[in-house]
């Protein structure tokens, strides 16, 4: 229907009659709304029109030009090249036009007319140089004359500021816009500053500078009293954070978190710590701001926080012992924000002795006086604060078994609290509760090297787990924006990159060639709690296998409660003595399907060996596996040397050997241990390593060591990978090698085919 009465809309539209004009543009609009093909009949008919006198005509012409630049482009040009005069001409004379009462709205003559202008200059402007400087003259016309104290004249301002950020505008009419924008967020109206806050989020991408001018006003408006005001504000502050001003800006939210309303502060501790991890300048001041946080409001700290925190501090050896005294002075006043109790208890438990004998005081730091019975006075507080937290308690008895060792004179008061919980109801803290009090009665010639200090975590790779987990827990409903491959930076084997035709990436050719991505997804604990408390089930699954890493955060502290399931057998797990060095067979020593209760905590043989096929068909008898652990107690590896290494790959700047191990009775399948060596003089970051094989080989590859290869030799990274030739003593393996890495944050990236592998495998 609309095809067919165009032609005659067309007609009524050259009418002498103005109200017929102004139905006729109107019944266009919908014509081309409805079939953007017919939007070519329309356009010189809506040009026309906007050389009109009447109001109705006017408004409607433009309605008609703005609706035929939303569904042509062709009619967008046109309108570009012979309409932007005629709106400059309509929007001045509307501008210093006289009183007319008809289009008067308190006091503005006719705002509507106005705002239709602007908006079409707007689209006409944008991505155009030529058309935009033909328009700056009116545009700041109207910013600087039109009347802020009425609401006509802020929607005219804001629509105004609006098409000069949209438009490709001189510098110098952005300042004069972002400065309206300015004066918006000092006006009473909520509305108007909310609008304000949301343009100034778009222009801060514009011109950060004249935005940082107004960071005292948006500061204000985060401690707003309209909670939409408060969280739009506190989005643009985080966006105007930058490494000059962090410091005064940080200071500014923490003061008021201390006063803000408890609805908000989950939303401002999380941009606070968000802020203090991207931009700390340095340890000290990172770690101050987050023991305020966690002071003010710790009960909305999420666990990755505070992880990350525990993280760092770990890594700052001089900062430890100012670190556990300020969170034991923090942790006396401020007991009942839970994650600082656990950060306090975890650095209590491992540098006690540091807070007792005041190590590693500052030089601006007061010291303080603190017994071992004070030390164990804060860990106790813990667990009576916090009867149904099961992980902050199962923290305190970490801790309190800790300083058992570090305090021997408190051993048989740690014994008698840790004892408490014997009869817990929660069977996690109760099986700590008794193999802790066995361990300090029973084994005190292990304890001390069972209850060393954590070994430095490393940042790099819990910063990965973080990501991966935040990746993770993306909600499934929203849609994926596209990524291209070198938008993820994942260290080696640790991600599943998007799947894409890797045989095409590599040049293998796509007959007789399939490629294995990165490296097979390794699951990450639910929760690095694990990693910090050493506890938890990190097996990793082998090829096929189901992942059997639990999702309980609190797995056994010590890794003896567990036997992992191997190819249907079950195998003690050997794990928790960290201060023998045992060396454990791949072949799973077999044993009674059902086995009888053992007790963990019984005696061990040191002479016990275990052999690769040796099997066991008895019920084993009680084991202590604490107790007599010597480093006589070997099994064979069920590995045994294969071939002589190969140089894999070697250019003027990288370096690639292959070490090759053959496991017995499956000559098809081959182990290989990669070395990555940096020959030139700038080190190697984000390093990644992809493989490609044909479709008759298998390949797995293991976790990398690390992501940096150090410059000149001086280290390397290793990763280890699995193949399994399908056509053993057919085919030989090929491979395809792809290594991609940055020097000095520009990308590189070098490939080559591996085809000297040693015959048999």
């Amino acid at each position: 229907m609309a095809r067919d009465l165009a032609p005659e809309v067309e007609r009524l539209m050259r009418s002498r009659d103005a109200n017929t004009k102004k139905k006729a543009a109107l019944c266009s609009t919908r014509i081309v709304r409805k079939v953007p093909d017919l939007a070519e009949n329309f356009m010189g008919l809506a040009a026309s029109l906007l050389k009109e006198k009447h109001h109705g005509v006017l408004i409607s012409a433009v309605q008609l030009c703005t609706e035929l630049c939303k569904a042509s482009k062709d009619a967008l040009e046109y309108l570009r090249k012979n309409c932007i005069e005629g709106l400059v001409r309509i929007l001045r004379d509307v501008s210093s036009s006289s009183y007319a009462p008809e289009y008067d709205v308190a006091g503005i003559s006719d705002p509507f007319l106005h705002i239709r202008v602007l908006k079409l200059m707007r689209m006409l402007g944008q991505g155009d140089a030529d058309c935009s400087e033909y328009m700056n003259d009116i545009l700041a016309q109207v910013a600087t004359k039109t009347e802020s104290n009425k609401n006509a004249g802020n929607a005219i301002l804001y629509e105004c500021v609006e098409t000069i950020m949209g438009i490709e505008a001189t510098s110098g009419l952005r300042v004069l816009a972002i400065n309206i924008l300015g004066r918006f967020l000092s006006n009473r109206d909520n509305n108007i500053r909310y609008v304000a806050l949301n343009i100034l989020m778009r222009a801060i991408a514009v011109d950060t500078q004249a935005v940082q001018r107004h960071r005292v006003t948006i500061l204000e408006c985060v401690k707003d009293a309209d909670a939409s005001i408060r969280k739009r504000a506190l989005e643009l502050v985080f966006l105007l954070v930058n490494d000059t001003n962090v410091k005064p800006l940080t200071k500014e939210l923490v003061d008021y978190l201390d006063v803000a309303d408890p609805d908000f502060k989950e939303d401002l501790t999380a941009k606070i710590c968000s802020i203090a991890e991207k931009f700390s300048q340095d340890k000290l001041w990172y770690l101050d701001q987050m023991f305020k946080v966690l002071s003010l409001a710790g009960k909305h700290v999420k666990d990755d926080v505070w992880h990350a925190l525990i993280v760092v501090i770990s890594n700052a050896s001089e900062l430890q012992g100012y670190s556990v005294r300020s969170l034991y002075t923090a942790l006396q006043t401020y007991s009942e924000q839970g994650s600082l109790v656990r950060v306090a208890v975890w650095c209590i438990g491992e540098y006690g002795e540091m807070l007792v004998n005041n190590v590693g005081m500052l030089e601006a730091e007061g010291s303080i006086t603190v017994t071992e019975s004070d030390a164990l006075d804060a860990v106790e507080l813990g667990l009576s604060l916090y009867p149904a937290d099961v992980t902050t308690r199962a923290m305190c008895l970490v801790a309190l078994l800790k300083l058992s060792s570090r305090f021997p004179s408190m051993s048989e008061r740690v014994k008698r609290i840790v004892s408490q919980n014997k009869e817990n109801m929660v069977l996690e803290l109760q099986q700590r509760s008794i193999e802790f009090g066995s361990i300090i009665q029973r084994h005190q010639s292990i304890r001390s090297s069972l209850l060393e200090r954590m070994p430095v975590l490393d940042e790099a790779t819990y910063l990965m787990k973080r990501a991966s987990t935040t990746q993770a827990s993306i909600p499934a409903y929203k849609p994926a924006s596209a990524v291209t491959p070198g938008d993820l930076k994942f260290p080696n084997g640790l991600a599943k990159p998007a799947v894409t035709p890797l045989a095409d990436l590599l040049d293998l050719s796509s007959d007789d060639a399939t490629a294995t991505t990165t490296a097979s997804t390794t699951t990450a604990p639910s929760d690095f709690l694990q990693d910090l408390l050493g506890i938890g089930g990190t097996n990793l699954p082998t090829a096929g296998a189901p992942s059997s890493a639990s999702t309980d955060i609190l797995m056994d502290l010590l890794s003896i409660g567990s036997s992992p399931s191997q190819n249907g057998q079950l195998v003690p797990d050997l794990s928790l003595a960290q201060a023998e060095k045992k060396h454990v067979s791949a072949a799973p020593q077999l044993v009674s399907p059902v086995p009888e209760p053992v007790d963990l905590l019984g005696s061990l043989s040191s002479s016990t060996s275990v052999s690769g096929t040796k099997s066991a068909t008895a019920v084993p008898q009680a084991v202590d596996l604490l107790d007599g652990l010597s480093s006589s107690t070997s099994v064979s590896a069920g590995l045994e040397d294969a071939c002589p290494s190969i140089t894999a790959f070697q250019s003027a700047t990288l370096k690639i050997t292959f070490d090759f191990r053959k496991q017995l009775g499956k000559p098809q399948e081959s182990t290989i241990h990669a070395t990555f060596t940096n020959m030139s003089s700038s080190t190697y970051t984000e390093f990644i390593f992809q493989a490609a094989v044909p479709k008759f080989i298998q390949l797995r590859l293991d976790p990398a060591s690390g992501n940096i290869v150090p410059a000149n030799g001086k280290g390397s990274v290793t990763q280890g990978f699995s193949v399994t030739n399908n056509q053993h003593g057919q085919k030989p393996l090929a491979m395809r090698i792809r290594m991609s890495y940055k020097v000095n944050g520009e990308d590189r990236l070098e490939q080559g085919q591996v085809s000297n592998f040693p015959p048999g495998l």
